[in-house]
């Protein structure tokens, strides 16, 4: 690149110093022609001595137009009409810059002779010339300067430009497209760098991506086998409860039971958010009986606290294994953060089947109830005070979502789920 700016001006110097030198010989070969007094001394006599016959228009000054004025003004003679348009009068002449003679004979007046300034003539001549040299050099220059900056844009903007949208497009992750390298290109390296760059990038990301992936298929293999552990530890809970007599240990084995079910639903809402993003959160939905509804209920009501309308008989599409993970959370959350009695209603609205669990708690900020189901969101009021994952509500509405039905959040003297379960 700074090549080729040292040639530029090289080139401009040697234009310049060569329009110059031309300017120069120019002015200096510039050499006015003086006026022939001899010549015209002779033409004069020569006029007067053959004015009355009129024969002096036969004989002309050497390499010399002139024009004869009768002593009235009028044209006697002109040979280039065209030089002297606009002359009837000597004033007329000394206005144009020509000289002018008087024709005496003896004190009478004849005329005037009148010759152009063969000075003048030279001069604009010689301005001429410098007006076309210099036009000529200027085109030159303009011409030279259009074509480095058509070869700037060529070779300097446009690869730059083509650098700025593929850093852009790195930027945005998009790293599979290559910046192409184009020949005589003057950034060669720089872009091949930039080109080597994005190909370390695209490979640190597949390394990401890949030790990401390592890690979900860690914390799903952990969380699935860590719940093996968990159900024993709970069923030696409810044996050593069974056999216990003092108040005071069974109090204890009670807490730890307690414990261990709240591990055991972390565990499960661990599991399933790491199947959800390795693509393995299935859902195998089948027709299967409303009545299925209330065994799953009595399942996940530990505390005895829910109490339930009247199921009407219809045949549901669900997942049924699915589902009660997701009934299981909602009396959980229900449980963990309200511990109130719960209300279950169902209804009809349009193709499902409404499932509606209510509790009679606090309830939540309405500003909230759109972002409980977000991943990790737990809302301000429980998040200080109780353990929780915010996995929970996220996942529900996920399986929900992959059963075609629907979890709608709400506040209804109480906190409220809505479950639309899809009809067969």
């Amino acid at each position: 690149m700074k090549g080729t700016f040292t040639k530029f001006i090289l080139f401009e110097s040697l234009i310049l110093a060569a329009a110059v030198i031309l300017l120069g010989i120019t002015a200096i070969s510039y050499r006015h022609r003086q006026i022939d007094v001899v010549a015209i001394n002779d033409y004069v006599q020569t006029v007067k001595e053959h004015w009355d016959d009129g024969s002096y228009t036969e004989t002309a000054l050497p390499q010399t137009q002139f024009m004869i004025l009768g002593p009235d003004g009028a044209v006697l003679y002109c040979s280039d009409e065209e030089l002297f348009e606009g002359i009837g009068s000597e004033l007329d002449a000394v206005r144009n810059d020509m000289f002018c003679f008087s024709l005496t004979d003896n004190g009478r007046f004849l005329g005037s002779l009148v010759i152009p300034d063969p000075a003048k003539e030279d001069y604009e001549k010689l301005m001429a010339r410098i007006l076309i040299i210099t036009a000529a050099i200027v085109m030159v220059i303009v011409i030279s300067h259009l074509s480095f900056l058509w070869y700037v844009e060529k070779n300097v903007i446009r690869p730059f430009r083509r650098m700025k949208e593929f850093a852009a497009r790195v930027a945005q992750g998009e790293l599979d497209e290559p910046l192409l390298l184009e020949k005589n290109n003057m950034f060669g390296l720089f872009t091949e760098s930039f080109d080597l760059m994005r190909e370390e990038l695209r490979a640190s990301k597949e390394r990401e991506l890949a030790l990401k992936l390592k890690e979900k298929e860690l914390v799903a293999s952990l969380s699935h086998d860590l719940r093996s552990p968990v159900a024993g530890i709970r069923v030696i809970c409810e044996l050593l409860e069974a056999k216990a007599e003092d108040a005071y240990i069974r109090g204890k084995i009670e807490t730890i039971r307690h414990k261990t079910e709240e591990m055991d639903v972390l565990l499960s809402d661990l599991l399933s958010t790491a199947l959800e993003d390795l693509g393995e959160l299935n859902v195998h939905c089948s027709e299967v009986s409303s009545d299925i509804l209330e065994k799953l209920l009595e399942e996940h009501d530990t505390k005895k606290k829910l109490h339930a309308s009247e199921l009407p008989g219809c045949i549901l599409r669900i997942d049924t294994n699915r589902l009660s993970q997701v009934i299981g959370n909602i009396i959980g959350n229900s449980y963990k953060y309200a511990d109130t009695e719960i209300d279950v209603s169902y209804g009809y609205r349009e193709h499902y089947l409404e499932m509606k669990i209510r509790d009679y708690g606090k309830g939540v900020e309405e500003e909230e109830l759109p972002l409980l189901t977000n991943k990790f969101y737990r809302g301000k009021a429980q998040a200080s005070d109780k353990e929780g994952s915010g996995l929970g509500l996220y996942i529900s509405a996920e399986l929900m979502k992959k059963m075609q039905g629907q979890l709608i959040l709400s506040n209804e003297n109480g906190f409220a789920v809505t479950l639309l379960l899809p009809l067969a």
